[in-house]
């Protein structure tokens, strides 16, 4: 099916809340970033809230990483 609309997609298909209720922010090491709770005690990066390019070449997203 092919939808002609100005209307955004995530109004026609909204996405459930249960998906964001797994996610929070965290701060890692001085960045902040919104991460998922994985099974063996580990966060799995969702996205990284920085706008500096070095914190990108520290930490991706999809990487898993330990918190304290």
């Amino acid at each position: 099916m092919i939808l002609y609309t100005i209307v955004p997609e995530q109004l026609i298909y909204p996405i459930d809340d249960r998906v964001y209720a797994k996610q929070k922010i965290v701060n890692c090491n001085g960045i902040d970033m919104v991460v998922e709770a994985c099974g063996d005690s580990g966060y799995s990066i969702i996205r990284i809230l920085s706008s500096d390019p070095q914190h990108y070449l520290q930490y991706q997203p999809g990487q898993r990483v330990w918190i304290h």
